[in-house]
């Protein structure tokens, strides 16, 4: 079994400890007073209160968020410490595990471009210790400061030497432009050279889950709109922008895969890109259709619950789904004891997918 969807809960004094030292002073951290948790990123507190909620696979969820619980409290052992991670995979039959951040997928508020790529540069060079000597079964992701390509390009190019696995594409816009913008090209050249994926996953902005429905949001309709939409809000506008501005025209051989979202969206996506395609197809000028795309290019990683996975092998393509457990996150598996009947083929194309 390969898990296309796990996480780690990073240790608060991570970017204290690998920071360099003129970043030091701004680290993301967590400060605690009157008893209460903030979580400060870039010197602006972004979450309060409220941070053992970053994880809590394993937690009731209604003591989550309650007064006194703390970060640690949602973290388990398996969430940042290795060898407590192995343990729990051994346990679970879980083979490899492509693991993402947490807090440091979460959305930088700072315009100091320099000290958002030292942010990136610490979680990185932790995760190299990590995963060091279980790369076979740790597989890491790296996380760039899209907001400077420059810089990003570089970064990527040194974790890809390192041996990272993929790549976190945040599913939004950025400097008010698509991810499929020419600017980033080359950020996606560098993915198609080294055969490495890029992984759009889901971006956790507490201003609401579900930001592409901000003003319903805003009528506080529960946890179960903002988990429930937030994710395929992010995720349906991002893909669909990178099949649109031609992205597999420019990068035939570039791979992106859709995590934290499921799969079952996607038949739905194509046959609606596919109609809409046929109606300005004279304007448009394109190759190919966008499921020819989808079918080429494109992954899907589905949730452990989902009914939809036979159907969209069928649909989208016998080697286009994977699985994962968004463990140790709230909503992910305390243990993965919910796993689809085709797990093996699964898990098979997650090898081919991530080499």
């Amino acid at each position: 079994m390969i898990d296309c969807d796990s996480h780690v809960l990073e240790p608060a004094d991570l970017w204290q400890n690998y920071l360099e030292q003129e970043f030091v002073d701004r680290a993301i951290r967590i400060e605690t007073k009157d008893g209460v948790e903030s979580l400060v990123i870039g010197e602006q507190v972004v979450l309060q209160g409220v941070l053992a909620g970053l994880g809590g696979a394993h937690v009731d969820k209604a003591k989550l968020f309650m007064p006194g619980m703390k970060y640690i409290d949602g973290c388990p052992p398996a969430s940042y410490d290795a060898d407590a991670r192995i343990a729990e995979m051994d346990k679970w039959g879980v083979t490899s595990s492509l693991v993402f951040p947490t807090i440091c997928i979460l959305p930088f508020p700072t315009d100091d471009q320099p000290l958002a790529n030292a942010y990136c540069r610490a979680y990185n060079n932790w995760m190299i210790d990590f995963s060091e000597g279980k790369r076979d079964r740790i597989w890491p992701v790296a996380v760039i400061n899209w907001h400077d390509v420059e810089a990003a390009a570089d970064e990527l190019r040194r974790c890809i030497k390192a041996g990272f696995k993929a790549l976190f594409v945040p599913p939004e816009t950025i400097n008010n432009k698509r991810p499929g913008d020419t600017s980033f090209d080359p950020i996606w050249a560098l993915c198609e050279e080294a055969n490495i994926p890029a992984c759009l996953h889901v971006v956790v902005r507490f201003s609401g889950a579900a930001v592409p429905f901000a003003e319903w949001h805003g009528t506080s309709p529960g946890p179960v709109f903002g988990f429930g939409l937030g994710a395929t809000g992010q995720l349906i506008p991002a893909l669909t922008s990178l099949l649109t501005d031609q992205i597999f025209t420019r990068f035939p051989n570039l791979k992106v895969v859709s995590v934290e979202a499921g799969c079952g969206y996607a038949p739905y996506l194509m046959d609606r890109l596919d109609a809409k395609y046929e109606v300005f197809e004279s304007v448009l000028g394109w190759k190919q259709k966008p499921s020819e795309y989808v079918k080429s290019n494109c992954y899907f990683v589905a949730e452990p619950l989902e009914r939809t996975v036979a159907s969209c092998l069928e649909l989208v393509g016998q080697d286009r789904i994977l699985w994962g457990s968004d463990y140790p996150h709230i909503d992910g598996l305390a243990e993965v004891d919910q796993v689809p009947a085709n797990a093996e083929l699964l898990s098979e194309n997650a090898m081919r997918v991530f080499g």
